[in-house]
């Protein structure tokens, strides 16, 4: 689940989603570092109690109310629940050790089928030691998992990302793998785009750095630029035959959830470019013959933008695309900067680039609409009505499998 898109549950907040709320808005107030350590020792203990507890509930409904009421607080609160579900203190041997949960991400695109599962299994003791090579810093410890996953197949809510946290963290401290973590993949017929994760966790001395960039001196000092270059050659070697006919891009490898965020963030245009690309080649429409509709999602605010391709002749949705929203600017209705770039327009300039020059974007905010019987979402035709994608009978709805 999306810590940006949520769905409203309920106006009354329970006890411990009221306390929530009210330390993060203590917090956004506090004027001192001195305040800022004391409220953050209080929500240390209400996070640690709620998320052992399994108590999700209290935590969304508080992000959820905070989010329309609030924003300064909702950021002061979704940074206290990232910070303590995919960091922890683990003991081992009498010492303690901090553990921080990381991704590496890999955003591709193809015109033909992507890999449904990626086996790290051969490849895992070298990308382990390239990560601590290039990316990590030295006396650190680390746990990868044996496969590459998706989103689908990463932590569904907060207490689950903690308790990746803490179990990679035991693996890499005893420096065997815990294989039992990810569920299979599930069947993505048709997806053309996605971003795919080297997931682990790193434990280090506590107090000690997590990455190498940490280690640097004034007068030499790392950049993450530096490490990333070593990581992605030598990480590009050992995994790009899994990924044939498809084009891939390395991201940076960091802390779980802004990697994870980069890699959303990403992976948007790719898809619309993965998705012009094929309706253009594999199935033959040019871009001449196609048209896109551009709508806003979501129910009290602007959750994401759903692209529907249509032919020229018709109305049908023949094809269609999501691009979530990440952040509170980008769910505005309107741009109020000048100069800067309404996300429909970004679409818009997208698909031209790839030959649509027929891009409308309908006004309003339309519901997240999704088919009852295969759980398919819904996209816009011209005319404003969300459909069904269906190709017509002669195109094939698969793409071209190597893998």
């Amino acid at each position: 689940m999306s810590d940006r898109t949520r769905t409203l549950r309920s106006t009354r907040l329970s006890r411990e989603a009221q306390r929530l709320v009210t330390l993060a808005d203590s917090l956004a107030r506090s004027g001192s570092r001195l305040e800022d350590i004391y409220w953050e020792n209080l929500f240390q203990a209400l996070l640690g109690k709620l998320l052992t507890q399994k108590k999700n509930e209290a935590i969304e409904s508080a992000l959820e109310h905070l989010l329309a009421t609030n924003m300064d607080a909702y950021e002061i609160l979704i940074e206290q629940v990232e910070t303590h579900t995919e960091s922890a203190v683990v003991n081992h041997e009498g010492q303690a050790y901090d553990v921080l949960l990381i991704c590496a991400p890999i955003v591709t695109w193809t015109r033909y089928q992507l890999p449904r599962a990626v086996d790290l299994g051969p490849h895992l003791h070298k990308l382990t030691r390239s990560l601590q090579t290039h990316i990590l810093a030295e006396g650190t410890h680390v746990s990868l998992l044996p496969g590459m996953v998706s989103f689908d197949q990463m932590p569904r809510s907060f207490h689950e990302t903690l308790e990746w946290t803490q179990r990679l963290g035991r693996a890499a401290l005893r420096q065997k793998p815990d294989n039992t973590l990810v569920v299979s993949s599930p069947a993505a017929e048709g997806m053309l785009a996605d971003a795919r994760f080297i997931v682990g966790a790193v434990a280090t001395p506590k107090g000690g750095p997590v990455f190498r960039w940490q280690t640097g001196t004034p007068d030499e000092p790392i950049s993450r630029a530096q490490c990333f270059d070593g990581w992605q050659a030598e990480c590009a070697e050992l995994i790009a035959g899994s990924f044939t006919g498809c084009s891939i891009e390395y991201l940076q490898p960091d802390a779980y959830y802004v990697a994870s965020r980069d890699a959303d963030r990403r992976i948007r245009p790719l898809a619309l470019k993965a998705a012009a690309t094929w309706l253009q080649t594999a199935a033959g429409l040019p871009g001449n013959q196609l048209r896109a509709t551009v709508v806003a999602c979501g129910e009290s605010t602007i959750e994401e933008y759903r692209i529907g391709f249509s032919t020229a002749q018709a109305t049908d949705v023949i094809y269609g695309c999501i691009w979530p929203v990440l952040s509170k600017e980008e769910a505005a209705v309107e741009v109020l900067d000048i100069g800067q770039t309404s996300v429909p327009e970004e679409i818009a300039a997208i698909l031209k680039e790839q030959g649509i020059s027929d891009v409308r974007q309908l006004p309003g905010l339309f519901p997240i609409e999704f088919c009852d019987d295969c759980g398919a979402p819904y996209f816009p035709n011209p005319l404003g009505d969300l459909l069904h994608p269906e190709l017509p009978d002669e195109i094939d709805v698969n793409p071209l499998n190597f893998h």
